[in-house]
């Protein structure tokens, strides 16, 4: 008997990609509710039907239900979906969860590795929920103004448990979403993460008007440092080829709306990294991963020359020519 999706979803985040999962859900008539850190933001959404804040312009369904008290967040759900930035995952699930219902699978759709641990966000949920927690990914090369707006997108479904990911896929495809699934949770994971930090440099190019062959150069050469610090960590090398990997990063890299991309470009203008940051409201979650990137690439001994030049240049304030200078003067060798 084919399996079926999830009846019932409960998502705890109120930023863009939260809200417009929520509306796809109401949209396919499956009961939903919405839970946010701040009640006093999410009862600003709810009377305006609107996330003026993180997707403006989309009326949210009237059926779609907003649930500020920690007790009620998940009530009746046979779905969770943690819709929190990667770095402030263990603040709000330690928050709730005692009232997390057991066994209720969770699906995640933050991209970054949490700072000092090291944890992918499928590890910080089972860190604070306990190890045994069901959990997957929902990842891929997914802008939420696109989906809102219903254009064609695709996305993958990953666990370890393949009945958890064929469950989630049917439970968000719809006709414009079409979800895969992948049992490599660790590269889906890594690659949603790093390919952040290379959008960041792809922006700096973007800011300082390098041109559109180095931009494919710092694709082509980005997606190649990801892979490797990934395999490193036990992925799946077919993964950093498809939806999650170069799929998301393509997008990411190229995209007008991108916050990382858009951040880059703001750094290679010459705003410093507070300004460019002060320049958006949204979670730029490249910055915090570079950190990250840095402490994986040392721990691991893998080469990553683009995702250092990023690290020194928002951190150790490196002149972004001298970085590009130093990218392209270094030693000559195959490919």
């Amino acid at each position: 008997m084919p399996q079926e999706g999830f009846k019932n979803v409960s998502i705890v985040g109120d930023g863009g990609m939260g809200t417009v999962l929520a509306m796809l859900l109401c949209e396919k008539a499956v009961p939903t509710r919405m839970w946010g850190y701040d009640a006093g933001q999410l009862a600003e959404i709810e009377r305006q039907r609107e996330n003026t804040k993180f997707l403006p312009g989309y009326r949210l369904p009237v059926v779609l239900v907003f649930e500020a008290r920690d007790d009620h967040a998940m009530t009746g759900a046979d779905l969770i979906v943690s819709a929190v930035p990667c770095q402030y995952m263990r603040r709000v699930w330690n928050r709730l969860k005692a009232h997390v219902p057991s066994g209720v699978p969770i699906v995640s759709v933050a991209k970054g590795i949490e700072n000092g641990t090291l944890l992918r966000p499928t590890q910080v949920l089972a860190d604070v929920l306990g190890g045994d927690v069901s959990a997957a990914v929902l990842s891929g090369p997914t802008i939420a103004d696109e989906l809102a707006r219903r254009l064609p997108a695709t996305a993958c479904a990953a666990s370890v448990d393949t009945s958890l990911a064929v469950r989630v896929q049917r439970t968000f495809t719809c006709p414009w979403l079409r979800v895969y699934t992948n049992p490599d949770v660790v590269g889906v994971e890594l690659a949603g993460a790093m390919k952040n930090v290379i959008a960041i440099a792809a922006g700096i190019i973007d800011g300082v008007r390098a041109g559109d062959n180095a931009k494919a150069a710092l694709l082509a050469r980005g997606l190649a440092e990801i892979t490797r610090l990934g395999l490193a960590m036990g992925a799946t090398e077919q993964t950093f080829a498809g939806l999650t990997g170069l799929g998301d990063l393509v997008t990411t890299c190229i995209s007008p709306s991108g916050r990382n991309r858009s951040f880059g470009e703001r750094i290679g203008r010459g705003q410093t990294l507070a300004e460019a940051q002060s320049a958006t409201d949204s979670v730029v979650e490249g910055i915090a991963t570079c950190e990250s990137v840095a402490s994986l690439a040392s721990k691991y001994n893998v080469e990553m020359p683009i995702a250092r030049a990023v690290y020194e240049v928002l951190f150790e304030n490196k002149p972004v020519r001298s970085a590009i200078e130093d990218l392209m003067t270094r030693r000559l060798k195959a490919e």
